[in-house]
């Protein structure tokens, strides 16, 4: 493998938890329901997944364990969010606080240990292809179940009915009230579904990227890809770039590190969350830009049958 096939498979290993992440904040955002608990999703699915990994021995069963953690944290939001109203920037920052938390103190027994881990499988004559064939095509399943996401969640978004009904309650849910759809009922189940796919982004790391647990191991993944998330313009296919993208930073400073270029860890460290930092702040700091990026018109906003659109 030459340098830029490794460069690439680095950068897809390293952009597939992101782009798990994004697509399940995707699915939550377009309801109307302001997601900011990414890291916690993804830090209970990373050591629910390698704990039963651990116990069990079956992968699969890992990966069902890890999104029911999604989805039991992502049920708590819901209820605070659209039930009781809540500021769902404060709901969604502690549920970041208490899935980092929460999987501190069940990962404890853990650490140092190793489990059961996903192997690459290299498909026939796609993984012959020059340049791309290895470092796409010589991934494990769950780099491939994210491959697959991305067409399913679009189409799903834009040509289902249910999918339209979660864009619908993001962006009038008075008029889609008045259409019959159920706004809570839609709300509560792409939180939960979507967060469920988010926390697929954290046990990716602990039963591909490596196998084992370790603390706060998703060293900030959620935050980035609440980043994405905009930066992806609430898009399944822009989240593949994106996704990417910030994979191919991350992997590019661990390359630059290997190679033993002059250049300071910590300044290598920091690129992807100053990208992250720059993508947010344009964001917030521009009105027309956030228009013409098609924010969902009631991301944030509880809904009660009393409002107008």
């Amino acid at each position: 493998m030459n340098l830029a096939e490794a460069i690439i498979k680095a950068t897809v290993r390293a952009g597939t938890p992101l782009l798990f992440a994004t697509l399940g904040s995707i699915i939550v955002e377009r309801s109307g329901v302001m997601n900011l608990g990414l890291e916690g999703y993804m830090l209970l699915g990373a050591v629910g997944g390698f704990a039963t990994a651990y116990v069990t021995g079956n992968l699969l069963l890992a990966l069902l364990v890890a999104a029911l953690m999604g989805a039991i944290l992502a049920s708590i939001h819901a209820f605070l969010s659209i039930t009781l109203k809540v500021n769902q920037v404060v709901s969604g920052l502690a549920i970041a606080m208490l899935g980092t938390g929460l999987s501190g103190v069940w990962g404890r027994n853990y650490i140092g240990q190793v489990a059961e881990q996903f192997k690459p499988i290299a498909l026939p004559f796609l993984s012959e292809i020059p340049i791309i064939g290895d470092p796409f095509f010589n991934q494990d399943i769950m780099v491939y179940m994210s491959y697959l996401l991305v067409p399913l969640i679009w189409f799903f978004l834009f040509r289902t009915k249910w999918g339209m009904a979660t864009r619908a309650v993001g962006e009038a849910p008075s008029a889609a009230d008045s259409k019959g759809i159920n706004v809570f009922k839609v709300r509560y189940i792409s939180t939960i579904v979507g967060s469920s796919i988010t926390a697929l982004g954290g046990a990716y790391l602990s039963l591909a990227y490596t196998s084992m647990w370790v603390e706060n191991m998703t060293a900030g993944r959620g935050w980035i890809a609440i980043a994405l998330v905009i930066f992806a313009t609430w898009h399944p296919t822009k989240a593949l770039l994106g996704a990417y993208l910030f994979g191919g930073v991350m992997a590019l400073q661990l390359r630059l590190q290997s190679l033993g270029v002059e250049v300071s860890s910590q300044l290598l460290m920091m690129l992807p969350y100053l990208v992250t930092l720059v993508v947010i702040v344009l964001f917030n700091s521009n009105e027309r830009l956030r228009r013409k990026m098609g924010i969902p018109t009631k991301i944030g906003i509880p809904y009660s049958r009393e409002e107008k659109d």
